[in-house]
């Protein structure tokens, strides 16, 4: 398994994962990937080029409410075994370690169903700490919602430390989640 920078040559796998009703996205859920099957078909090349931001310069993005907010500078990369397993992405605060309300944490990912249980996230994980390490981060902070243990387990594979339960911002409408912190030093 391998992280890879999202291209034109892997997309016809990522498309098919969003088709067979995955999606990048665990607040949105599906409406996140219609939005991005739409934007696949519109630009393939936009879509791709997209995905990797490190000034935070693209448009807004969309809260589960519909709110708009500021970008931040990130990236999301696919995990790979030959074929697409999933998605992490890393974003950060051009000011610093703390992170905006809207943004749950530094790190997101998300594996497609058929690859879960392979150790796909904890491994990519492991690999996208160690980029966080060289932008320089001292931390990142992770979320999970208290009933997702699969994650809760995969952050303390790599080291995280419960900050403790606290409820979602409102434009996330809500519910409880769990912060987790890995310290990079």
């Amino acid at each position: 398994m391998e992280l890879v920078w999202p291209s034109l040559a892997h997309l016809p796998a990522y498309v098919a994962a969003l088709e067979r009703g995955w999606t990048p996205d665990n607040e949105r859920g599906r409406a996140a990937a219609e939005d991005e099957l739409v934007r696949i078909e519109a630009s393939p090349s936009n879509f791709i080029a997209s995905l990797v931001d490190l000034q935070g310069s693209g448009g807004p993005v969309q809260l589960p409410d519909g709110t708009l907010v500021p970008r931040l500078p990130g990236y999301r990369k696919w995990i790979w075994d030959g074929t697409f397993c999933g998605s992490i992405n890393l974003r950060w605060s051009p000011e610093g370690s703390t992170l905006p309300w809207y943004c749950l944490g530094h790190v997101g990912y998300s594996v497609v169903p058929w690859k879960q249980r392979r150790g796909y996230a904890t491994e990519a994980l492991s690999l996208l700490l160690d980029e966080a390490r060289e932008r320089g981060l001292p931390h990142v902070e992770l979320t999970t919602d208290d009933g997702n243990l699969a994650s809760q387990r995969v952050i303390h594979a790599n080291g995280g430390a419960l900050l403790g339960a606290e409820e979602k911002p409102q434009a996330f409408r809500g519910g409880k989640l769990l912060r987790f912190r890995i310290t990079l030093a």
